[in-house]
């Protein structure tokens, strides 16, 4: 846990270079990873005991109400290693149509009440608190459907090198970090940047900004 921890702390050392000027705020991803036709695809790996992923949610959320017709945005929690349990929270949670109303309070859990939810007993305290029907909980958890989602997000967490989070990949090229952009308060300007790139290498015209299509 230590060891995931200080990886998700590493994105940190980008926020002292947020006064330093970057040509590109992205990295390349290689090999590139497929994608779904007709739109651009973003993905933001996370893991919800990083204080860095939880700072930046208020800025997802702000950025995906405004984002592009043109863009697709999906959130994997990432699942390497030990962030397997917290990734299997995030899909039990969508298999029970809950997660809209549960996500922002699994990181208040976690970050401002220092719950620890990667632990079953506590976890099942926390839901039970919540209202949740723990029992329910813990059959979907254990469910086929789950547990493939759990193991998608492990192959995805190795095919796109996710060794740090919050970490924002574009059209499964383009990789954005607090590092790469220069910032935290900048990931998104490094996003919108990667996906203006994305749009002039397949000849697109930029897409008006309504609401974003969410998975």
């Amino acid at each position: 846990m230590l060891r995931r921890t200080f990886l998700c702390l590493a994105t940190a050392f980008g926020l002292a270079l947020s006064g330093a000027a970057f040509a590109q705020p992205f990295t390349t991803l290689s090999p590139p990873q497929p994608t779904e036709p007709g739109k651009i695809e973003v993905i933001e790996f996370f893991w919800y005991a990083c204080p860095h992923c939880y700072t930046l949610e208020t800025a997802v959320v702000s950025w995906t109400k405004n984002a592009p017709k043109d863009v697709v945005f999906k959130r994997v929690p990432a699942a390497s290693g030990g962030w397997d349990k917290l990734a299997a929270v995030y899909f039990t949670l969508e298999a029970m149509g809950i997660l809209d109303q549960y996500h922002g309070k699994v990181f208040e859990a976690i970050h401002r009440q220092n719950i620890n939810l990667a632990k079953p007993d506590v976890r099942e305290q926390w839901l039970a608190k919540q209202g949740i029907d723990v029992a329910k909980y813990k059959d979907v958890e254990k469910s086929f459907a789950v547990m493939t989602k759990v193991q998608r997000a492990k192959q995805m967490s190795a095919s796109y090198k996710v060794e740090n989070v919050p970490m924002i990949v574009v059209d499964g090229k383009y990789v954005v970090t607090a590092g790469s952009a220069g910032g935290q308060e900048r990931v998104f300007q490094a996003v919108d940047q990667a996906i203006a790139a994305v749009r002039r290498e397949k000849g697109m015209a930029a897409a008006p900004a309504p609401e974003v299509a969410k998975r």
